[in-house]
């Protein structure tokens, strides 16, 4: 698959315009993750057990499915399609760190927070954590505060390999069912423990919260 077929296929621009259609991708995340709250919450329920609360956790489940809140987070940050796939590295090295199930309290949440950390780490433009913020239907501050929480909890590594990107993919194709589509990550590689500092993005920058970030040179 060619470079504009395989943009073409995945909803990216093509000629300065977007396409209308919702990128397959997105699709095998929304169903992952709802699979996965499913299996999680039936296993609450069998148990009795209470998951940890945290930060990203809301008192009661949103209105918007877990398509619907990816599809209108997609359509109003105009981030590149990869940023959703790193999202759910971020989304499950973050679970994995804490011990946390992911549940209809938490995902969305977790998802506004991890896609606008991955579009600041992989795209050259970026809207800041107000804009961020209103799309998911948060206040500024606790997008701030969810920000500071990934963030700190990933070590700041936000790095992933062009093969842990790849088999992402082949892990939401494999759970999430479907043809699976070959994408053409943007993805840069670097030493987990190098400095970062922020970037320019397509709004103001807001004081609050980390503007961009990317390995200072050394």
């Amino acid at each position: 698959m060619g470079e504009s077929e395989t943009f073409a296929a995945l909803g990216l621009y093509e000629n300065g315009e977007r396409v209308s259609r919702i990128p397959r991708v997105l699709q095998l995340f929304a169903c992952v993750l709802e699979r996965s709250i499913q299996k999680n919450e039936s296993l609450f329920d069998e148990s009795r057990k209470k998951d940890t609360v945290t930060v990203f956790h809301g008192s009661r489940s949103p209105s918007l499915s877990i398509r619907q809140y990816i599809e209108r987070v997609f359509k109003y940050s105009r981030c590149s399609t990869s940023c959703f796939v790193v999202s759910y590295i971020y989304i499950e090295r973050f679970l994995h760190r804490m011990d946390v199930s992911l549940t209809s309290l938490n995902v969305h949440r977790l998802l506004i927070t991890s896609i606008m950390v991955a579009a600041k780490f992989l795209d050259d433009e970026c809207y800041n954590n107000a804009y961020y913020a209103k799309v998911g239907g948060v206040s500024t501050a606790e997008m701030n505060r969810m920000e500071m929480k990934l963030l700190f909890n990933l070590d700041f590594r936000l790095q992933v390999t062009v093969e842990g990107f790849k088999n992402y993919c082949l892990k939401l194709e494999r759970e999430g069912g479907g043809e699976f589509l070959q994408i053409h990550p943007t993805i840069y590689a670097c030493n987990p423990k190098g400095d970062w500092q922020s970037t320019t993005h397509r709004t103001q920058n807001t004081t609050n919260g980390f503007s961009g970030y990317r390995r200072r040179a050394m």
